[in-house]
């Protein structure tokens, strides 16, 4: 009889390509995994993986085994959700995983609304711009600025976040778009939609620095060092703040709820899903176009 912890393990292992990297992924140590995957091993009486110096590689069985254990992840994490699904309505700890910017400048302001109106869940607000899987149960509510397309979950577009371009009243050159520097993203960010847009009108006008978070962004924007391009509904309420050149090309990101399907008519998950709709919609910056 196999032990789901040593499946949990290996998946972990062949998932990252180290042990070190499962470990990490864990959160147990280097040791503990090595164990686990040795047994798994012996209770199959098969090599699953070749440890390298720095890499595992999965043999051919290991290769086999993977995918069936996959499988059995999927099914042990719908059993979570399902359970997850029966408990009492309106009570419990739910996390909702959204981009940094909403987080930070929309979402986190209501959270005493939500509070008083749900005093018995408890709202895990988790920043992250990368895709998460709600199948692992790395989130259980998620909100995108693409359109998810993970199996099993239902996805409902709630927003539309426009951009604009802005400088402080006291730019230096607020009047001779000719001499504008752009406030950017760095090389890692050379994929991203208001990456390629903003580039596209600086030209070869200069890029005045590089950071990374859209709160950078803003702080920067706000000392005078040049133009960025900003959310519309966080660049309109900065009265320091003024939009310019209405005539630059225009530019929005989709705003995607998503939940897994087993989740959809938790009461707990409908309550958050429903604060997430209410407070974008109220919002006109994040009108739905």
């Amino acid at each position: 009889m196999i032990d789901w912890e040593d499946v949990r393990h290996f998946l972990a292992a062949a998932q990252s390509g180290t042990l070190s990297g499962a470990a990490r992924s864990l959160k147990v140590d280097h040791a503990t995994v090595s164990r686990r995957l040795t047994a798994l091993e012996a209770a199959l009486d098969v090599r699953l993986m070749d440890r390298l110096p720095r890499s595992c590689r999965l043999t051919t069985i290991g290769k086999q085994v993977f995918e069936r254990a996959l499988e059995m992840q999927a099914a042990a994490d719908g059993i979570s959700r399902l359970a997850k699904a029966a408990h009492a309505p309106l009570v419990g700890r739910l996390t909702l995983s959204a981009p940094p910017v909403l987080v930070t400048h929309l979402l986190a302001e209501h959270l005493t609304r939500f509070r008083l109106e749900y005093p018995d869940i408890r709202l895990s607000l988790s920043a992250q711009g990368q895709q998460v899987s709600l199948s692992r149960r790395e989130a259980d509510v998620a909100v995108r600025l693409v359109r998810p397309d993970e199996a099993g979950s239902v996805t409902r577009k709630v927003g539309t976040m426009a951009f604009g371009l802005y400088a402080h009243r006291s730019y230096a050159h607020l009047a001779t778009p000719e001499r504008w520097q752009f406030i950017a993203f760095d090389q890692s960010f050379a994929h991203m939609p208001q990456q390629r847009w903003l580039l596209g009108i600086a030209g070869d006008r200069p890029i005045a620095c590089e950071l990374n978070h859209i709160s950078e962004h803003l702080i920067a924007v706000r000392t005078g060092v040049g133009v960025a391009g900003l959310p519309c509904f966080l660049g309109e309420r900065d009265r320091d703040l003024v939009r310019i050149n209405d005539a630059a090309p225009s530019f929005a990101r989709g705003i995607w709820l998503v939940v897994h399907r087993d989740l959809r008519k938790n009461p707990a998950v409908r309550a958050v899903m429903d604060f997430v709709s209410n407070v974008i919609s109220e919002n006109r910056g994040l009108s739905l176009r």
